[in-house]
């Protein structure tokens, strides 16, 4: 079944004649995404592998219905872009661009809120629903992503694009699959937390368990731990939070915008804490994952047998 994206699920790319759109553009029609249209204002009325481009949103969404927008633009036109597809009706927003100021990225995530729609990033690579749908660039080449992506029971969130990929390969090395991976964002201000999206894996018949990587900085994980806590989910968490070392080297940078540290309760040893009292696995390594996905889905058909 998988979240947000399906086998029907069309969407179109802003900014598809950059450099980087290019590319995944391509790659996404080869992995069998349905890219119904691109935008580049200036531009319209030529072609992206067969994707007709417009100048501008609405005229495709007057034209039929879009499910999705991935906006890959420049950053200094970014927050335009998707206030453009927002307006034209478009739901399900995907924000590669990364680095969007946090004025101008919350302005983002109200509007959105404001009028019903969701927003995944800034600073993401997107969702993929293996052998259904890739919804951003995600998983890199087409031939790769199917190598790394199997369908299965686990879904997957990650404040890294690189490490969803990652920790896919290793579930399905593992046997155990992917229902939908999501590469949240990392920058400071993103448009949906592992909270705001677990309930989407609960109502997913396909999910199993859920396994999330964190980083430093921001309060998602403990967000997450106080959903887990208020909640009774029927998935089992897992987590391996990245960047133990800057516990005992504060003022150490760590790649994502997003991995800021201002608090004690952003500490890699905080997120550890309060996600193992909230009952969330924590794993040591990355190689732990796919083990401790299996034994707490044996732990939890023991306990229903």
């Amino acid at each position: 079944m998988g979240v947000i994206v399906h086998k029907d699920f069309e969407f179109i790319v802003q900014g598809i004649t950059g450099r980087e759109a290019l590319n995944f553009t391509r790659e996404c029609l080869q992995y069998g995404s349905k890219i119904v249209g691109g935008v580049t204002p200036g531009r319209g009325g030529r072609e992206v592998y067969g994707v007709p481009v417009y100048d501008t949103v609405r005229e495709i969404t007057s034209r039929r219905k879009v499910d999705g927008a991935v906006i890959t633009v420049p950053l200094a036109f970014a927050p335009d872009a998707a206030f453009e597809a927002i307006d034209a009706g478009i739901q399900e927003l995907v924000i590669i661009t990364e680095g969007i100021p946090r004025r101008d990225a919350s302005a983002i995530v109200e509007y959105a809120t404001l009028h019903g729609a969701r927003v995944i990033g800034p600073n993401c690579l997107g969702i993929i629903t293996p052998d259904v749908c890739r919804f951003g660039s995600l998983g890199g080449p087409a031939v790769d992503c199917r190598k790394a992506f199997k369908p299965g029971i686990v879904g997957v969130m990650s404040r890294s694009g690189g490490m969803t990929t990652e920790i896919c390969n290793a579930l399905s090395a593992a046997g155990l699959g992917e229902s939908t991976a999501i590469s949240i964002g990392g920058d400071p201000v993103i448009g949906s937390t592992y909270a705001e999206l677990m309930p989407l894996f609960e109502k997913d018949p396909d999910t199993k368990a859920i396994v999330i990587y964190s980083e430093p900085g921001g309060t998602a994980e403990a967000e997450l731990a106080r959903w887990a806590t208020e909640n009774k989910s029927r998935l089992p968490i897992i987590a391996f939070v990245a960047g133990r070392f800057m516990d005992d080297m504060p003022g150490m940078s760590f790649g994502h915008a997003g991995t800021v540290v201002e608090k004690k309760v952003d500490s890699p040893a905080d997120k550890i804490r309060r996600m193992r009292e909230a009952g969330i696995s924590v794993a040591d390594e990355i190689g732990d994952i796919p083990r401790l996905v299996k034994e707490r889905l044996d732990g939890a058909r023991a306990a229903g047998a």
